[in-house]
């Protein structure tokens, strides 16, 4: 069983083409879907057929509702809790000429709460993994949730990933201070940028390096480059990309984590978690949005 924790949002998916014009009108196609970090994996995680759990916060309102039955139809074991009061997190998705950037409420995913991410992983069974987004680590409404996560895996001898999640909370947050949060865990994932915060300037190859004096295995995800796994014994492993029609880049990451988690967690070795990993995201890259069919 794979434990995901995080955040579970609706997405609003606005795909333009050309510059958005400031001001006046842009064309578009908009359409509303489920999203979220630890979410999105959790789905791609279930379409690969391994059990997970997704531990999450949402608001008591229909988009709330919606969300939970999507995941719960996917196969996903959701322990999601339902704050009164509060409404959904949601976010939007600009998507244009091979990027996405996110206009990001949080909503109930602030108030995850660390309480209840404690009694869901201290119930998982012997071999289970924890999976973490970065997201709740990088906010400080969520921030208790997520360390409470990591204390709670250590105490189970649970196995432990992290995603870093995004690069601009992780400046806000300092690398120092994020390393020095997951320090230990077994296997960081991060996006070219997010390298670059927290391992400096350099070859993908060689941040994975340099970060493994602080987690067990880094794992940098270049996007069409390919993807690159470090471990302390030294040795680097990488793969390309597979070469597919790009048609949104939105998840992409999350089903890389997953296809890689679903082969490591199997007890597959490295080059073969990243292999898995660069199938699943070249399917997401292939579709619309930032789950499985």
């Amino acid at each position: 069983m794979i434990y995901v924790v995080g955040d579970l949002v609706t997405d609003v998916l606005v795909e333009h083409s050309g510059e958005i014009r400031i001001g006046s009108d842009t064309d578009a196609a908009i359409r509303v879907a489920g999203g979220g970090q630890a979410a999105n994996t959790a789905a791609w995680l279930a379409s690969t057929g391994h059990a997970v759990t997704l531990v999450a916060a949402v608001g008591d309102d229909r988009a709330g509702q919606d969300r939970v039955a999507e995941l719960e139809a996917a196969g996903v074991r959701c322990a999601v809790r339902v704050l009164p009061g509060v409404a959904t997190g949601s976010v939007v998705v600009l998507i244009g000429a091979g990027e996405r950037t996110m206009i990001t409420d949080r909503g109930a995913s602030l108030l995850l709460d660390p309480g209840h991410v404690t009694a869901a992983i201290t119930t998982a069974p012997a071999g289970s993994h924890l999976h973490l987004s970065g997201y709740p680590l990088l906010h400080a409404g969520s921030r208790p949730a997520g360390l409470a996560a990591l204390a709670a895996a250590s105490a189970k001898e649970l196995t432990v990933s992290v995603d870093a999640a995004s690069t601009g909370p992780l400046r806000d947050a300092g690398a120092e201070v994020f390393l020095d949060w997951v320090r230990g865990t077994d296997v960081l994932l991060c996006n070219a940028d997010e390298a670059g915060v927290l391992a400096g300037p350099g070859s993908a190859a060689d941040q994975a390096v340099r970060l493994t004096a602080h987690v067990r295995h880094a794992v940098v995800k270049q996007g069409a480059a390919g993807a690159v796994w470090a471990g302390r014994d030294g040795v680097v492993r990488s793969v390309a990309a597979r070469a597919v029609p790009l048609k949104d880049p939105t998840g992409a990451g999350d089903a890389f984590a997953a296809g890689l988690l679903t082969a490591w967690c199997s007890g597959a070795g490295p080059q073969a978690a990243l292999d898995a990993g660069s199938a699943l995201g070249a399917a997401a890259v292939s579709r619309i949005g930032a789950r499985p069919a």
